[in-house]
Order: structure tokens, then C-alpha cells, then sequence
């Protein structure tokens, strides 16, 4: 685990414990060794937050790469924290250039390591869970990991679209885990991944009791 993050565990991860109290089901279906796919439902930007405090292992987030190549001082100390922090880095161009994403996290899922991923590709504007983009299935498929389905409840209300800080609400956020889901000998067709991808998105439903929306996500969840 690198040195920062494991300052975050015991600093931020602590305080998330101690002042929202979340409720987590299934550690036990969190692997101890080896690579995996941790893949979520998205309600708010503190799902992160949260994944990251109850895991108890690091996690390879995705960090858009302005972080990486800011200039001065500014630049230099995101730079810094963010390899520091083990993040993989994401370029929001589009295209080719946004797939060097998966290209960096196949190793490092490969060497051992932990991705957390959501499906939905951006915040669920109104509860609702969304259809699944198959990023997770082709990622899980071509590093040959299986794939921990997580469920986030309570975070739209702690930290809804719109807030800045997270708001004081103990008791109020759960964190589901479901059993993994085996992808090795799984086919890389599009039909396959779809299969698979919708075989997530049960999973992430079963755990949050979701209504689930067979469409893909607005892009930009509006302001609440």
C-alpha cells in the first residue's frame, strides 16, 4: 500500500468512520490477495470516500490527468499526490487517448492490485440505478480478475450533487458487498461483455434495491 495512501487510511478513512458511521456488509467477499474489480452504483462524490475508508486494502482510483500535468507549485504538489496515492491516470480527450486508462490499469491489476470502477459512468441524477457501460467487463476480461459488485446507500443524502463538503448524518450510509463475480475463460465479444456487464448491474441492483433504468445515464447529473 503506498505510504500516502495508507496516511489517508488512517487519517481521512479514520474520520469517515468515526463521524458518519457507515454500515458494511459482505467484507467477506472482498479477496485479500490478488487483483480484483471493485464496481459500484454512483449516487455522490463521497462514494469514494467511503469505498476507500472500508476496504482494507488500497485501491487504484482514476484521476483525470489535469492532476498530472499542472504547472508552479499547484502542478507539482497534485503530481505528487496523486502517484503517491497509486492513482491511474485518465485522459479526458476522448478516443484512443482515453483508453490508455485501461492500458494502465491492466498491469496493475495484473501485479495484484485493486480497482474501483462505476459502471454507470457518472452520477445517477435521481436514485436510480442505470444501464452499465461495459469499460468493467472489458477491463475484468482482459486482466483475467474477478469482479466485487458494491452497493452504495445513503451517500446521495451525506453528499448530494450540488455539496461541496459532506454533510454530519451518522448512521445514514451502507456499503454493500456482493459475492465476486468470476470472469476467467469469460469471452471478449461484445455480446459477452454485455452479458457480463448487465450481470454486474444485477448484482449492484440486488444489493441497493435500486429502480433500475435499462438506458444509460445523463452525462452531466443536473444540480440538486
Amino acid at each position: 500500500m503506498p505510504l500516502l495512501y495508507t496516511i489517508g487510511k488512517f487519517t481521512v478513512g479514520n474520520a469517515m468512520m468515526l463521524g458518519w458511521r457507515p454500515r458494511v456488509e459482505g467484507l467477506e467477499h472482498i479477496p485479500r490477495t490478488g487483483g480484483v474489480i471493485f464496481a459500484g452504483n454512483h449516487l455522490s462524490v463521497a462514494d469514494e470516500l467511503f469505498l476507500g475508508a472500508v476496504v482494507p486494502r488500497h485501491l487504484a482510483f482514476w484521476a483525470k490527468s489535469d492532476y498530472f500535468n499542472g504547472k508552479g507549485v499547484k502542478g507539482w504538489f497534485n503530481r505528487n499526490l496523486m502517484n503517491g496515492l497509486g492513482a491511474i491516470r485518465v485522459e479526458r480527450s476522448g478516443g484512443r487517448a482515453a483508453l490508455t486508462a485501461f492500458d494502465g490499469a491492466i498491469p496493475v491489476l495484473k501485479a495484484g492490485d485493486a480497482i474501483a470502477l462505476y459502471p454507470e459512468g457518472t452520477r445517477s441524477p435521481d436514485g436510480k440505478l442505470y444501464r452499465g457501460r461495459t469499460g468493467v467487463a472489458r477491463l475484468s476480461t482482459a486482466a483475467g480478475v474477478p469482479i466485487v459488485p458494491v452497493g452504495m446507500l445513503g451517500t446521495e443524502k451525506v453528499q448530494p450533487i450540488g455539496q461541496v463538503y459532506p454533510k454530519p448524518m451518522k448512521g445514514i450510509v451502507t456499503i454493500k458487498f456482493g459475492e465476486p463475480i468470476d470472469t476467467e475463460g469469460r469471452a471478449s465479444d461484445r455480446t459477452s461483455l454485455r452479458e457480463l456487464t448487465d450481470e454486474v448491474m444485477a448484482a449492484i441492483q440486488k444489493l441497493t434495491g435500486q429502480e433500475y433504468v435499462p438506458r444509460y445515464a445523463p452525462a452531466k447529473p443536473s444540480p440538486s
